[in-house]
């Protein structure tokens, strides 16, 4: 059986950019094992499938080793690849996922994912994940996620993680933030992923659902500008909406073509 399957860089403007995630439109589910193994064999951080059922897409997500229930980057390379390859007609999209109803909609070539605001509160770092860091945050928070506060952009730059020591834990689904105050945007963010085949995530949608709520407190600010600082790095438009957050992105098609399963 012959399948679709592209491969977008989200939250950039270049090829090489951002975060690559793979999309593989389907008439029907197939079984989760299959989809599992598609998505190690495609070896990048997650692969979105979909499903369209009329005005509606069912959209699911998974890394090589779980399936997720939110990812960012994978939405925003659905709806670009939507979009710009399969000639979706609506502005609005509508996927039904793990998380709800999630809609992106679109403006010129950028695009925006109204996701749920996972707000955090002050937590204790478990002592594993302290010792796996070279640099000590100011400020400890969890949401899904760890979040980790410092005091500069050069600290974020500068953290290195001993993984031998960070893959003790386990923390399924979610990972490790590191934030701070940006030197040319509003904030700067790093993520780290434990007992995972790519440790540091190169742009991070779902970390967003928590990232803009606590900078927008502490900045004051309801819309920002924030960059992922890693290697690849990205850029995102985000929007405080109280119980929701928009988080707004740009991609670029890097391949497309397709792939047989017996």
């Amino acid at each position: 059986m012959k399948f679709e399957l592209y491969q977008i860089d989200a939250f950039t403007e270049k090829v090489f950019g951002g975060n690559p995630a793979c999309v593989v439109p389907l008439e029907s589910w197939l079984p989760d094992e299959i989809l599992l193994k598609i998505t190690k064999e495609n070896a990048v951080a997650e692969t979105a499938f979909l499903v369209l059922t009329g005005d509606r897409i069912d959209l699911r997500w998974f890394t090589p080793e779980v399936e997720m229930d939110l990812c960012g980057h994978a939405t925003l390379a659905t709806a670009h690849a939507l979009k710009t390859i399969l000639n979706y007609p609506k502005e609005e999209i509508i996927f039904d996922t793990l998380s709800g109803e999630l809609v992106v909609t679109t403006s010129d070539d950028m695009y925006f994912l109204n996701f749920p605001s996972r707000k955090a509160t002050p937590a204790d770092l478990p002592e594993i994940i302290k010792g796996s860091f070279n640099i000590q945050p100011k400020a400890i928070l969890k949401a899904r996620d760890y979040v980790l506060v410092y005091d500069t952009e050069s600290e974020i730059r500068d953290i290195k993680i001993d993984r031998h020591l960070f893959d003790q834990i386990n923390l399924d689904p979610g990972g490790v933030i590191v934030t701070a105050k940006g030197d040319t945007c509003d904030f700067v963010s790093r993520y780290f992923t434990p007992q995972s085949s790519i440790l540091e995530d190169p742009v991070t949608g779902s970390a967003h659902c928590t990232l803009i709520p606590y900078w927008s407190k502490k900045l004051g600010k309801k819309e920002m500008k924030a960059e992922q600082i890693s290697e690849r790095s990205g850029k995102l438009i985000c929007i405080d909406n109280g119980d929701r957050v928009l988080i707004g992105g740009k991609a670029k098609t890097y391949s497309a073509g397709h792939f047989w399963i017996e």
